[in-house]
């Protein structure tokens, strides 16, 4: 049987068990079946044995006889309250939840780099990318989030959470060189390919997404970016790669120098996002990057609009009520007829 079969009113309430309302003959055909024949001399003796008997004959003592109508009234406002009346709410179309998200942050030694401008005052790269990411993770409200840095090795220093807080803490806390001072984009990739992996009970219907940014090339680590990017499109990781670093040109007590700016592997970064299915980005400014995490807003939105649904109200409560207050009414005047 349907939980919800039957409808009261103009639709706005009904009854979680309906079949609840089946017991509602009960007191008739009670009353109207022959009683059972048992063997004659008593099994029990109990005291007041006589008026008992005269109550289940029917007779005068029975407080309620004089009021069967509030009888009937509270045995039936009892058999709604079983049926679980509930009222349908207006509906609403809750939010889902649409990503498990792992931010990835380059940590080697040319992060260091001061080629950036932050508030109209000159800052390194890693500086101008904590900035970024912060304003990033305050629109990701309701987003499982992690953080992982990445040097020589790669680390993870906030698991996918929605305390983003601690993520901001750990993002603040990070510094130059934690992880060490060479590049090992393959292994991070990795690593955030494990962190996504969808977990027992979880069902594995989050999009998983990894944004990673670096100002290098591949010098470290075991395993080669674009295979790395292979298996991340094997598990079905999204991966959006951002290239950040200026136009090649170093700053020497305040002179700039230009050099070969040959320093970021943008190929690979390229070939990377395009087997995820994701997006290469290049910034080359503090005001590019933010347009970038702002595209990415866009591209990974926080919520997707769910199936509308009507919240349920129990309201069991009310017919309960008045089945005790029908049962007193009728036990009150059965005393005070005796009376």
């Amino acid at each position: 049987m349907q939980s919800l079969a039957a409808l009261l009113g103009d639709g706005s309430t009904v009854l979680a068990w309906p079949w609840a309302l089946l017991a509602l003959p009960l007191p008739w055909l009670a009353w109207r079946l022959p009683p059972l024949k048992t063997q004659a001399g008593a099994a029990l003796r109990v005291p007041l044995g006589a008026r008992l008997a005269r109550v289940a004959a029917g007779g005068s003592s029975a407080p309620g006889r004089r009021f069967p109508w509030l009888l009937a009234l509270a045995w039936l406002a009892l058999c709604l309250a079983l049926a679980r009346p509930q009222q349908l709410g207006e509906a609403v179309q809750p939010p889902l939840q649409a990503r498990e998200m792992m931010l990835a942050l380059d940590l080697s030694g040319s992060m260091q780099e001061p080629d950036m401008l932050l508030g109209g005052r000159p800052v390194d790269r890693l500086t101008a990318a904590k900035a970024v990411l912060a304003d990033f993770l305050d629109r990701r409200a309701g987003d499982h989030i992690g953080l992982l840095v990445f040097g020589r090795r790669a680390y993870v220093l906030a698991p996918l959470t929605r305390d983003h807080a601690t993520v901001r803490q750990q993002l603040a806390d990070s510094v130059v060189g934690l992880a060490g001072q060479e590049t090992a984009i393959g292994d991070a990739i990795g690593l955030a390919v494990k962190r996504l992996r969808p977990q027992a009970g979880d069902g594995g219907g989050r999009d998983r997404v990894l944004v990673l940014l670096t100002d290098g090339v591949n010098t470290a680590g075991l395993l080669d970016p674009v295979k790395a990017g292979n298996l991340a499109a094997d598990a079905g990781v999204r991966v959006h790669t951002v290239a950040f670093g200026g136009d090649g040109s170093l700053s020497l007590f305040g002179f700039q120098i230009p050099h070969s700016g040959e320093d970021i592997d943008e190929d690979s970064l390229r070939a990377i996002a395009e087997a995820t299915g994701g997006m290469f980005f290049r910034a080359r400014d503090t005001a590019e990057l933010a347009g970038i995490y702002a595209e990415l807003d866009r591209l990974e939105p926080v919520e997707l609009p769910g199936a509308s649904v009507r919240p349920k109200l129990e309201r069991y409560h009310w017919p309960l009520a008045a089945a005790f207050l029908l049962g007193l009414l009728s036990l009150a005047g059965g005393l005070w007829r005796r009376a």
